[in-house]
């Protein structure tokens, strides 16, 4: 009886110790490196780097660069949008290897050029 007992708590100590040795998976999030905001004015779009140099380009709907810019880490630039013509577009901005896209619809509102930034 005492031996059984002995090697059911030996038993239990070694799966324990079996399951204890699995590390567990690290999930590691990171936080976009760029971000993408409205002008205070609504005229256009901020772009804020963070820790790295990013590269922002802005394409019209055939896929032809309008503009192509490389901001220092920490660094924000501003892109008036409606001195554009009328149509879609598209602002992409790389950086630590991660790509925000975002999608431009510029179209008169009244007097007033306005732009759309779809998610």
């Amino acid at each position: 009886m005492k031996n059984s007992i002995k090697l059911t708590a030996l038993f239990l100590l070694a799966t324990t110790g079996l399951f204890a040795a699995v590390p567990a998976k690290v999930v590691k999030v990171t936080a976009p490196s760029a971000t993408i905001s409205t002008l205070p004015s609504n005229k256009g779009i901020a772009v804020k780097a963070a820790d790295a140099k990013s590269i922002v380009m802005i394409y019209d709907q055939d896929k032809n660069v309008l503009r192509k810019d490389v901001l220092a880490s920490n660094h924000s630039k501003g892109y008036i949008l409606t001195t554009l013509e009328n149509g879609d577009y598209t602002m992409e901005v790389t950086s630590n290897k991660q790509i925000v896209k975002k999608s431009i619809h510029v179209y008169d509102e009244g007097k007033t050029k306005t732009f759309i930034v779809q998610e």
